[in-house]
């Protein structure tokens, strides 16, 4: 029995064991969300803002509507994506899609516990423009309430 303890490192015993860390940026599960956001129908991810567009933001630096919270403890990640919807769309349908996607690629990339995938619809997205319903409510009430007619 001894004989195996002569071929051991002292340094073995006096420290404790290789911790093994990695990080993962933010940009990376912002990624991660977009390619997924991308192979499902009927959703949009939000828009830059004005001060992006004129600041000639590109990329991830604009990536606006993904928030990501990483848990180094537990070795798990909450994302809350903020989506537009298509009119016409099941919404707990899509969410349920939404947050299925998301969770398994990242996982599957990552190697880490999706602990939440929160999913935000801000707006519908028509397929009519909106200028042109106002263009046409206005035109309907200017009909309605005609003067000349009196």
């Amino acid at each position: 029995m001894h004989d195996q303890f002569k071929e051991l490192d002292t340094k073995e015993l006096k420290f404790a064991d290789t911790v093994f860390i990695r990080d993962i940026e933010t940009r990376v599960f912002q990624a991660i969300v977009i390619k997924c956001l991308a192979e499902i129908e009927g959703v949009a991810l939000l828009e830059g803002t004005l001060l992006d567009n004129l600041l000639g933001r590109e990329g991830n630096e604009r990536i606006k509507g993904i928030h990501v919270e990483q848990d180094q403890k537990n070795h798990s990640v909450s994302i809350k994506v903020e989506v537009n919807i298509a009119h016409g769309i099941s919404i707990p349908e899509k969410a349920e899609e939404i947050q299925t996607k998301i969770a398994a690629e990242v996982t599957h990339l990552t190697g880490l516990h999706v602990a939440c995938v929160h999913v935000v619809f801000k707006a519908l997205i028509s397929d009519v423009p909106l200028a042109s319903v106002v263009e046409t409510k206005e035109v309907e009430t200017e009909k309605e309430f005609n003067t000349e007619e009196f």
